[in-house]
């Protein structure tokens, strides 16, 4: 009895079996494929992501001739004597005065010459003296944020940051589903041969995946904020009302068309936000000057290190902002240029729940949330992405036929690619450029498949 109903059983699990397999190669091509895409990428974003960490560091011990200065007992000059020597140095209209975060950084003067481009001049608030003039943004820290956003190469390059973004969490799903056990006795946990065998190779990179996959998503969805597709209207859709601040801030007075990112480093959740307007002064009203303004919002307690826009026009305002790596201490102040009272004084805890968890997303990805634990632990991840990314290229180069490009072989059952396809469909919804490029993807596979079915049949 026992046999005859295994018997009639046979070839459902058989039928069973073979479906769980059409699945395991379909997901196995696909994973292939994201890898193809971006794998390059990911190195490209570990390396410089990892050297961002430490920029801090990096930038004192690179700029320490013109970052770094000696205190003195003497009283600091005001802000107005140090914007005086920057504009001796470099002639043009100052822009932004940068506060010292601490008594050992020198004071950051942003110049708009007559013609060119932004300039930073750093000077010695003690003692007066010029100690560098460079363009805007030109530090190593800069360069690498730059290099690491692809903002070096223009809006449309920086789109790969949603793609890559996207088919990163793609991947992972995929590698986890193929590295979940089932009956293995190594590669879950465990590296086995040795590195003249692909089994190593193979391992290395289920083993190092699956360490590092969680933080990996992670940093895709964080990251994302950046990307010129996904975030814009992810920013817009969090702070679209209310002139780009978040619901709730008070922002009952003249709002001007320029936004706070032109004019300083800002925290993502505020790139749209709105300058407010000083109000038209009545006659013989004067403005009350920089070495004022930047006393009322010593005043008023915003953070050391904090950047002060410039007015610009009568109605401009003086714009104080701050972004320190504890994210309670996030604030921008607009202070009328002539009576000096605040038109908008916003916080972090004004941010609405998905600013703030953005935010706090953005800080971790950054490597400030959690100090020093925060850096290194990111730093092992991104050498674990590398790692992740060279295993699985040595994997592939091993596992390859000889003039082939070594893709996965298509599952025996078509059908295998339906329930895959929602899983990329949904992540391609969520992100469009990500499902823009999954659709390229599947229409140079499925040309791919019929070239080559179209070959056999001619040598047939």
């Amino acid at each position: 009895m026992t046999d005859a109903l295994h018997g009639a059983n046979a070839p459902r699990t058989a039928a069973r079996g073979a479906a769980v397999f059409s699945f395991y190669r379909a997901v196995w091509r696909w994973h292939f494929y994201a890898g193809l895409l971006i794998l390059p990428f990911l190195i490209t974003l570990s390396i410089t992501g990892a050297i961002y960490l430490f920029r801090e560091e990096v930038d004192q011990i690179v700029h320490s001739d013109f970052m770094l200065v000696t205190p003195t007992e003497e009283q600091r000059l005001a802000p107005a004597q140090i914007i005086e020597a920057a504009l001796a140095a470099q002639p043009g209209r100052a822009v932004k005065y940068t506060t010292p975060a601490t008594d050992t950084r020198s004071t950051e003067v942003t110049v708009q010459p007559e013609t060119g481009g932004r300039m930073a001049v750093y000077v010695d608030q003690y003692t007066g003296k010029v100690l560098e003039v460079r363009p805007d943004r030109s530090t190593f820290a800069w360069t690498v944020r730059y290099l690491h956003s692809f903002r070096y190469f223009g809006p449309t390059p920086r789109m790969i940051i949603e793609i890559v973004g996207g088919w990163s969490i793609l991947m992972v799903v995929t590698g986890v589903y193929l590295w979940w056990p089932r009956g293995q006795t190594g590669g879950v946990v465990s590296v086995r041969g040795t590195p003249a065998r692909r089994v190593f190779w193979r391992d290395l990179h289920a083993v190092s995946g699956i360490l590092v996959g969680g933080v990996l998503v992670f940093l895709a969805v964080t990251g994302m904020p950046w990307s010129s597709v996904w975030g814009a209207r992810v920013n817009q859709w969090a702070n679209g009302t209310n002139f780009g601040y978040p619901s709730g801030v008070r922002v009952d007075v003249p709002m001007s068309g320029q936004r706070l990112d032109d004019v300083a480093k800002t925290a993502w959740s505020l790139e749209q936000a709105r300058i407010p307007e000083s109000p038209a002064p009545e006659a013989g009203v004067q403005a009350i000057g920089v070495d004022a303004a930047v006393a009322r919002l010593d005043e008023l307690g915003l953070h050391r290190g904090y950047t002060v826009a410039l007015p610009s026009s009568e109605t401009g305002v003086y714009s104080g902002s701050v972004y320190p790596d504890d994210l309670t201490f996030q604030r921008v102040i607009h202070l009328d240029q002539y009576s000096g009272e605040p038109l908008v004084d916003m916080t972090y805890a004004d941010y609405g729940p998905l600013g703030r968890w953005l935010e706090f997303g953005i800080n971790t990805h950054m490597g400030q949330t959690f100090g020093l634990t925060n850096q290194i632990v990111l730093a092992l991840v991104c050498a674990g992405i590398i790692l992740l990314s060279v295993s699985a290229a040595v994997m592939w180069w091993k596992r390859r036929p000889a003039g082939s490009l070594g893709v996965p072989p298509l599952p025996s059952d078509r059908r295998a690619f339906i329930g895959l396809f929602v899983i990329l469909g949904i992540g391609g919804i969520v992100f469009p450029l990500t499902g823009l490029s999954l659709l390229v993807m599947l229409a140079l596979d499925l040309a791919w498949q019929r070239l080559r079915t179209n070959r056999s049949e001619k040598t047939a």
